[in-house]
């Protein structure tokens, strides 16, 4: 038993030893995650005091579960939560089978060079900031000088120009055209990397079998992708509860709160509005649970679907 130890400790040592530089290359990093992720953490015990800004961390008062009962008993908690759980089933629901099927159209063009032009002119989009795609998002659909209200209206299908930025019931269909048209052509990069990853002689046997494009991409694409495809469900199924503050804030208004306010607003108006720190950390701190459930019940589902993959 000793000598084996020993054994392990020595191939430790070589192993450090071998691979040091890499983990220099990698202890930034960690330090980055240790600071930012980690020891923020402290924080999360505001949600259980009455958390003064004067007294501090420390010095505030236990109040255990009060902001929790007054979360669970907050109506206006629960039409926010409905709404995150709408907008982020119907945005997983679009833009899922969408990226993967622009991934395949994509990976079928035969020029290299348009391929190529495609894949930059789709993926721009994604480093343009949400305040910049909602300012331009609100002046396409002005009731004044907006292109979409100019052409309907020319061609009769409206008779006025309609505000479409304070209709509540458009609220969530113009988030959903605009997430899809933001992020559809980056997402698309890691199904490329993966497919790109393919040997090619699988092909090249399929097609002298007699397999048409479809079947290629049937039997030889899409069960290569399933593992990232699966990846990528779970990340996506994670963040059921926290759809993303910036494109929410950026294209909603006091007309359309209704249905476009989520938890991330709520808890934005909670902590930097009106100051209740102590509450929308409460807030956060159900929101992260609930997306840790939900990573490991959609981890679970995978798993049992292909028992060879594994993520957690």
């Amino acid at each position: 038993m000793k000598k084996s130890n020993a054994a392990a400790k020595g191939n430790l040592r070589k192993e450090l030893k071998k691979y040091f530089p890499f983990y220099m290359f990698l202890l930034p990093s960690l330090l980055l995650v240790f600071l930012f992720c980690y020891m923020p953490m402290e924080g999360l015990t505001i949600a259980f005091k009455d958390y003064k800004m004067a007294r501090g961390i420390a010095g505030s008062d236990w109040v255990g579960l009060k902001h929790f009962q007054a979360l669970f008993t907050d109506p206006n908690f629960y039409r926010v939560l409905g709404n995150t759980l709408k907008i982020s089933i119907l945005t997983l629901i679009t833009t899922f089978p969408v990226t993967i099927l622009f991934t395949l159209l994509v990976n079928e063009i035969a020029n290299q060079k348009f391929k190529s032009v495609i894949q930059t002119i789709t993926y721009m989009p994604h480093f343009l900031s949400w305040v910049v795609v909602g300012t331009f998002v609100y002046q396409l659909l002005s009731p004044t000088g907006g292109v979409v209200n100019a052409i309907l209206v020319k061609l009769g299908i409206l008779e006025n120009p309609i505000y479409f930025m304070a209709q509540k019931d458009m609220f969530v269909p113009i988030y959903l055209i605009t997430n899809l048209w933001k992020t559809t052509g980056y997402s698309i990069v890691i199904y490329l990397a993966t497919i790109s990853g393919i040997d090619t002689a699988l092909y090249d046997a399929a097609s002298i079998d007699g397999a048409n494009r479809f079947q290629r991409i049937l039997y030889i694409t899409l069960p290569a992708m399933f593992p990232t495809m699966c990846t990528m469900l779970i990340l996506n199924i994670g963040s059921l509860v926290s759809v993303g503050f910036d494109p929410i804030f950026n294209l909603y208004n006091d007309a359309t709160y209704q249905t476009a306010d989520v938890i991330s607003t709520y808890v934005y108006r909670k902590g930097m509005v009106e100051s209740r720190y102590d509450f929308s950390t409460a807030i956060g701190l159900f929101q992260n649970i609930v997306s840790l459930a939900l990573v490991m019940i959609a981890n679970w589902f995978a798993r049992k679907a292909n028992p060879e993959y594994k993520i957690i």
